[in-house]
């Protein structure tokens, strides 16, 4: 095998220079620097600087801030007016973004820690209005669960998987991340879970975001949740939990009717039910029960119900809709998890950098608005350039679009682009 160097500086991470040009060009840097602040007169970068450091290190398939310093800073560094700074600078500034965590008293009296950042939750909604993502006075569908961030710092928590972890809380439309609180790993899905969702409603509803429809796991099945649910959604759906009383009234039921859904037979029916506790003054609410049954695989008699039947609930205000509809629309809320799946894997929440919650949340959060980011540009980008789709994961977009060399050039007073390719980036220029 014969050799020959060069001493030409190529950037082999070509279509980084698309990417970054297309996020200035949509307003987003200045709308980062204008909702977070100017820093100090002293300070080389500014927010939106580090920010646009941090995500081009993803974007060219990085997986840490390190590898700013370790592989990409002189490729970042080719690029007409990008301000690279090195990786300690940019946790730094991130680190400075932080928030103090709140201590929450449980019913029970256990004592737990949150931590809350509204000025970065408040620039991701933004961002979102600004990419036309989300629109004002429009209303949306509406998903959140808590999900476990397993990771070992200084300050997790044994999560009720076993491990330490995080167990932050977070609200979706579509996929897209709209609220984060992060809080101890310990915690219990329910404690203070009213006053998370009120808050995430409330900032949403000052940005002119409402929500039409809201879908929640059983985790969120309690008075003071539902109620919270009530005010701020037009319809919502929980997963209920299985009862004495409730397993009762199902087993008195005999009204079912036989549906398919996804290929398997059900029996499904409605019931008007009080699922919570109430004061003797108090207005008693009752809610529709859907409730769908079919017979277990293994035949078994549940000791319970007394039949070999498996039983599923969901609690709901929708009285118009078919008991089919609203199982079939409730069975699609696996948006959540597939998108924590895609924040662990390709946008480095699997790999906090820093010892403390309220750290890694500003990490977290800065990361989180790249994936939203990273959807609107793929969404972009694919209606123009062949060869790409909207569904494509980061690692197939940086195989297919951001591993290209190209070099750039002066000619006539003008900085030129030249690409080693004949692919056709020159679409993303009309």
């Amino acid at each position: 095998m014969k050799i020959e160097k060069s001493n030409q500086i190529i950037n082999p991470f070509g279509g980084i220079n698309f990417v970054i040009d297309e996020i200035k060009k949509s307003g987003i840097l200045d709308l980062v620097d204008n909702q977070l602040g100017k820093r100090a007169n002293q300070a080389e970068y500014t927010y939106s600087d580090i920010f646009l450091n941090l995500w081009s290190v993803f974007f060219c398939g990085g997986d840490c801030a390190e590898d700013l310093n370790d592989h990409l800073k002189e490729p970042l560094k080719q690029i007409p007016q990008m301000k690279v700074a090195n990786s300690d600078t940019v946790l730094r500034v991130l680190k400075g973004l932080k928030t103090g965590k709140e201590k929450i008293v449980s019913d029970k009296g256990n004592t737990y820690e949150i931590n809350k950042n509204d000025k970065l939750n408040e620039l991701n909604i933004s961002i979102l209005k600004l990419l036309n993502i989300l629109k004002a006075n429009n209303f949306y569908d509406f998903d959140y669960d808590n999900e476990v961030l397993a990771t070992e710092k200084y300050d997790t928590k044994k999560t009720y998987k076993m491990y330490n972890g995080y167990f932050p809380g977070m609200g979706t439309i579509g996929g897209i991340p709209v609220y984060f609180e992060n809080r101890d790993g310990n915690m219990h899905v329910k404690t203070n879970q009213d006053e998370v969702l009120e808050r995430c409603f409330l900032m949403l509803k000052n940005k002119g975001i409402y929500i039409n429809r809201g879908r929640f796991d059983a985790g969120s099945y309690a008075r003071d949740i539902v109620e919270v649910l009530e005010e701020y959604c037009k319809v919502f759906y929980v997963r209920a939990n299985h009862c004495t009383s409730l397993t009762s009234a199902l087993l008195k039921h005999k009204n079912w009717e036989k549906v398919e859904i996804n290929n398997i037979n059900y029996e499904v029916c409605s019931i008007d039910y009080q699922p919570f506790k109430y004061e003797k003054n108090e207005e008693k609410k009752t809610y529709r029960l859907v409730v769908m049954r079919r017979k277990t695989d293994n035949l078994q008699v549940d000791m319970f119900t007394a039949d070999n039947m498996e039983y599923r609930s969901i609690l709901t205000n929708d009285r118009k809709s078919t008991e089919k509809e609203v199982i079939a629309y409730y069975n699609q809320r696996g948006t959540e998890e597939k998108t924590i799946d895609v924040l662990n894997n390709d946008f480095g929440w699997a790999k906090m950098p820093f010892s403390f919650m309220e750290e890694n949340t500003v990490f977290l959060m800065v990361m989180m608005i790249c994936m939203n980011i990273y959807k609107w540009i793929i969404g972009k980008f694919s209606g123009v350039y062949s060869g790409l789709k909207k569904n494509f994961r980061l690692k197939k977009f940086i195989f297919r679009f951001i591993t290209v060399p190209v070099k750039w050039i002066k000619r006539g007073g003008q900085m030129i682009l030249k690409i080693f390719s004949n692919k056709t980036y020159e679409v993303l220029q009309t």
